[in-house]
């Protein structure tokens, strides 16, 4: 599991977990290190997909059901022994979305909570009209990461180190753009959504019709990457820590 999953902090007697899904191209130390942050009801599990980090040499996956074999694989006993709730961003949102769809149709497990963060739904029309991205020429597709901010320049400005993270980022870009379900409701859990007010406008309202739970959504200032920004980041924490410790309560 250790290659799979990324938990800086262990709590074996956490209420529940947190997985939470990388953004394309991304690592998992990002949402590891919220362990550290967020309280020990709560333990943090971050997603390591291959072609990044320890697996920079493994060949990117090429389809979303590469990516949920080997997540469930891993994760699959975890899911059964205690209550868990999801977190993604972007390309995150939609393994979110199609991890929870797949364990709630297979092994009918559901999660207590869906975090969902600068995406449209799968399903929706504006997704499905989204200009494709992956198949750019290399330069073309620099211009666009560069545009959207939230790369490291140390990375930007490494020849070698953009040669391992244009791969995985083509590649997790190409899953999202040929991923698509029907909206049909299949969780009863509530899903709140985040966004950057300055991004390309995502339609949120669209993930509503994946439950019959609750359904917010909350802008914050800044684009793409605004999840970074501490404020930012210290306002979708405590609304975890909120709603998490309230799904225990009722869970309980």
């Amino acid at each position: 599991m250790d290659k799979v999953i990324n938990c800086f902090n262990k709590y074996p007697d956490a209420a529940v977990r947190l997985i939470c899904f990388p953004w394309a191209g991304g690592g998992s130390i990002h949402y590891a290190r919220w362990g550290k942050t967020l309280n020990s009801s709560v333990e943090v599990y971050s997603v390591r997909l291959p072609g990044r980090e320890g697996r920079a040499r493994e060949p990117p996956f090429q389809n979303m059901q590469e990516v949920l074999d080997e997540v469930i694989s891993a994760l699959l006993p975890q899911l059964k022994e205690k209550p868990f709730a999801l977190f993604g961003h972007s390309f995150g949102a939609m393994t979110c979305f199609a991890f929870a769809e797949h364990v709630k149709r297979v092994y009918n497990l559901e999660p207590i909570h869906m975090f969902l963060s600068g995406a449209s739904a799968p399903y929706s029309e504006v997704r499905l009209q989204a200009p494709k991205r992956s198949h750019l020429s290399d330069q073309e597709f620099l211009t666009w990461v560069i545009s959207i901010g939230g790369t490291p320049p140390e990375i930007l400005a490494n020849v070698e180190l953009m040669k391992l993270f244009l791969p995985a980022l083509k590649a997790d870009l190409s899953i999202a753009e040929n991923y698509s379900r029907p909206s049909t409701p299949f969780l009863s859990c509530p899903v709140s959504c985040f966004d950057g007010k300055e991004d390309t406008p995502h339609d949120l309202q669209a993930w509503k019709n994946m439950t019959s739970g609750d359904f917010t959504v909350q802008i914050l200032p800044g684009s793409h990457f605004y999840l970074k920004e501490a404020a930012n980041e210290k306002i979708i924490l405590d609304f975890i820590t909120k709603h998490l410790e309230t799904a225990e309560m009722d869970y309980l």
